[in-house]
């Protein structure tokens, strides 16, 4: 009975979201809830959902915090200098401007938030792309290599969902992926440099000859000292981060705390800063406490352990050991199909649990659930891709195709440089 109610919950779930008859949001308490009452639980249904808020508290005030506080310095001018000689380096040559455009991304990508990457990277980079006349389809495609791998930072959105969907410490999660997703951010300048050779012959680029753009970037005024210290901080934040030495969701809010001392000193200049950022935020945050609901009883009800021993009799004895490989390749598909929320809280928790029968920790589950990011990016479903199309007008279409190949490339760095890592098994032996 059990199992057959899990399935309906899931189901429907995943229906309402895919139709968009709910917002996820609604969908992630309402429909457990009812589904709960129909399994015959009642009063007791509270008991579990506090459970599951208990375990994602951490997760969502980390996450609370890290976006306003990368928010915060961007608008202080942390980046601004950076930009500033960045823009002024690249000169003509098409490689390094397409350098220029994911080096200032990934910093950028910091904040977790792909709409202002594009804001900020082509506000700098557009006048120089049509001066030259330089691929704006290339460019789109590494721009969208710089937020989908962005989007993978313990305050993006996917990262937390898997960390949410497993009870998962963000930061056990995420540390061991720190490498992996060097290896992407190094892959995506080799495209960048591949593909800026590719522009040279396009368009005959003459180092010699070549005019140098001019300079289009104004850099906001910060003083020195402001700027040197939200440096300190923000390597002191991601040392301590990697360290593991600090709760998170602790450090991120100490952090947030002294850099609003050393940047909005006075109150009303705090207030306009959570005014400022609090939409983006409580949106994300939202989702992160309602899937409390979802996992909560999903996992206190017994439809999850109902659900995972039904789906370990029926996966082949021989393949239950590779179940984190085989997630981490239907998650590179499946997340462009599908929005985040269907995949992480609709899916990861059922092979979850079925990976547990086979020794496969939950962790190790949702670093390979991680691994479709890159490709995800590209989904009908990521509102700010449309943002980035609109910008550069360019066809969403042609951008998808031209790009899917460069992002299922990445997908593959990633996956193969987390199994060379360790970050999850290639085989598990039970």
């Amino acid at each position: 009975m059990l199992l057959i109610i899990s399935l309906l919950m899931i189901a429907v779930f995943i229906g309402l979201l895919m139709t968009k008859k709910l917002s996820a949001l609604t969908a992630l308490i309402v429909v457990p809830t009812l589904f709960a009452l129909l399994a015959g639980n009642g009063l007791e249904t509270g008991d579990m959902v506090i459970k599951g808020l208990r375990t994602v508290a951490p997760t969502g005030v980390m996450l609370i915090f890290a976006m306003l506080y990368f928010m915060s310095v961007t608008d202080a001018g942390m980046f601004d200098p950076i930009i500033k000689k960045i823009v002024s380096a690249v000169d003509g040559d098409p490689v390094k401007i397409f350098f220029g455009t994911v080096l200032l991304g990934f910093i950028v990508a910091l904040d977790g938030d792909g709409a202002t990457v594009y804001m900020i990277v082509l506000s700098a980079f557009l006048p120089i792309y049509e001066r030259i006349g330089l691929s704006k389809l290339k460019s789109a495609c590494l721009l969208l290599q710089c937020t989908g791998l962005g989007n993978m930072f313990p305050w993006g959105g996917p990262t937390a969902r898997a960390a949410t969907a497993v009870h998962a410490e963000i930061s056990t999660l995420f540390v061991p992926l720190m490498l992996p997703l060097l290896a992407c951010v190094i892959w995506t300048f080799v495209m960048a440099f591949i593909l800026g050779r590719h522009e040279r012959k396009r368009i005959g680029w003459n180092g010699d000859s070549a005019e140098k753009p001019p300079l289009v970037f104004e850099a906001k005024a910060c003083a020195s000292w402001r700027f040197w210290t939200n440096w300190v901080l923000t390597i002191a934040l991601i040392t301590l981060l990697v360290l593991d030495l600090v709760p998170m969701a602790y450090l991120f809010m100490l952090a947030t705390a002294i850099m609003f001392l050393v940047n909005f000193p006075r109150l009303d200049q705090q207030q306009e800063q959570l005014g400022r950022h609090a939409p983006a935020i409580l949106s994300v945050a939202s989702l992160i406490f309602a899937a409390a609901v979802f996992t909560g009883i999903f996992s206190e009800t017994g439809m999850a352990n109902a659900l995972a021993q039904a789906i370990v009799n029926v996966i082949p004895a021989a393949l239950g050991p590779y179940l984190a490989v085989i997630t981490a390749l239907i998650s590179i598909p499946v997340t462009w199909l599908v929005s985040n929320d269907v995949f992480y809280f609709g899916m990861l928790p059922v092979l979850v649990q079925a990976a547990s029968h086979y020794g496969i920790a939950p962790v190790e589950m949702a670093r390979a659930a991680l691994v479709g990011q890159p490709v995800h990016i590209l989904s009908p479903l990521v509102a700010s891709t449309y943002l980035l199309v609109g910008m550069l007008k360019l066809d969403y279409a042609q951008t998808q195709r031209f790009t899917l190949r460069w992002s299922f490339i990445t997908s593959i760095v990633f996956f193969l440089t987390c199994l060379l890592l360790g970050a999850f098994p290639f085989y598990q032996n039970v």
